[in-house]
């Protein structure tokens, strides 16, 4: 089964959190707001005010509370809205 999601939404697969970073074990609570990194599945067509600017493949930073998750096959992945991702990662 594929999803194609619709008008501006995006399909996100959210890569792997670390739990610590350079030996330093980072609190949950001081992580809460942090953005969080994920490859672009599917995107839809846009809409006529909002033009679709990105495509799968493309690596992308949102925020933590951002997205509805979807799990299929096995994998969970996030639907979201264009305007809820922050960057493309280059």
């Amino acid at each position: 089964m594929t999803i194609k999601p619709l008008a501006d939404r995006v399909l996100v697969q959210p890569m792997a959190a670390e739990e610590k970073i350079g030996g330093i074990i980072i609190p949950d609570t001081a992580s809460k707001e942090k953005p969080i990194q994920g490859t672009v599945v599917a995107v839809g067509n846009g809409t006529k005010d909002e033009e679709m600017i990105l495509k799968a493949g493309d690596n992308v930073l949102y925020g933590k509370y951002a997205g509805t998750e979807v799990e299929l096959e096995g994998e969970k992945y996030l639907i979201m809205r264009q305007s809820d991702v922050l960057a493309v990662l280059a």
